[in-house]
């Protein structure tokens, strides 16, 4: 039963990294890094501070934090990453507080709703980490079969000969 239940936690932890990574990878690719000068220039025009700079910066979050997820290697580091990116895109460009037109502050309302919950699902990678089926997980499994092994003998993992 525990190898039925480990299999199952490995497809969804995997297919809910595969998910959460696709939208940021698809993102950075599609607008920030292909149309480079324009998303600096629309970040110009919503007041963020050194645009380009502050673009280079977000393209690093999420590529690192993107593969970071992908791999499932440092799991918690890159999610925490996508989270910062994630807040600051989300106070910036979607803060329908500001907004006065109701039908455009309504898209917005919608559009940070919807960030809320990626972000919550990053919070979720933050405390899980990423699951059996990562680089993770496997180097979890490495360090329990070393600790699990004897401290003397000649069992796998010792180093100790029965002659010392």
């Amino acid at each position: 039963m525990e190898q039925v239940a480990n299999f199952v936690q490995g497809c969804v932890s995997l297919l809910a990294r595969l998910m959460m990574v696709a939208v940021f990878l698809f993102s950075a690719f599609d607008s920030k890094i292909r149309h480079f000068s324009q998303t600096a220039e629309y970040m110009r025009s919503e007041g963020i501070p050194n645009p380009r700079l502050a673009l280079f910066g977000a393209i690093g979050l999420i590529l690192l934090g993107g593969l970071s997820l992908l791999a499932g290697a440092w799991t918690r580091i890159g999610a925490a990453f996508l989270f910062v990116f994630l807040a600051a895109a989300t106070f910036y460009f979607h803060d329908f507080w500001m907004i006065a037109d109701p039908v455009q502050r309504q898209l917005q309302v919608i559009q940070f709703m919807k960030n809320m919950a990626i972000g919550g699902g990053l919070l979720a990678l933050i405390y899980a980490g990423g699951g059996p089926w990562s680089v993770d997980g496997w180097i979890e499994r490495k360090l329990e079969e070393v600790e699990a092994s004897p401290a003397t003998g000649t069992g796998k993992g010792s180093t100790r000969s029965k002659a010392a």
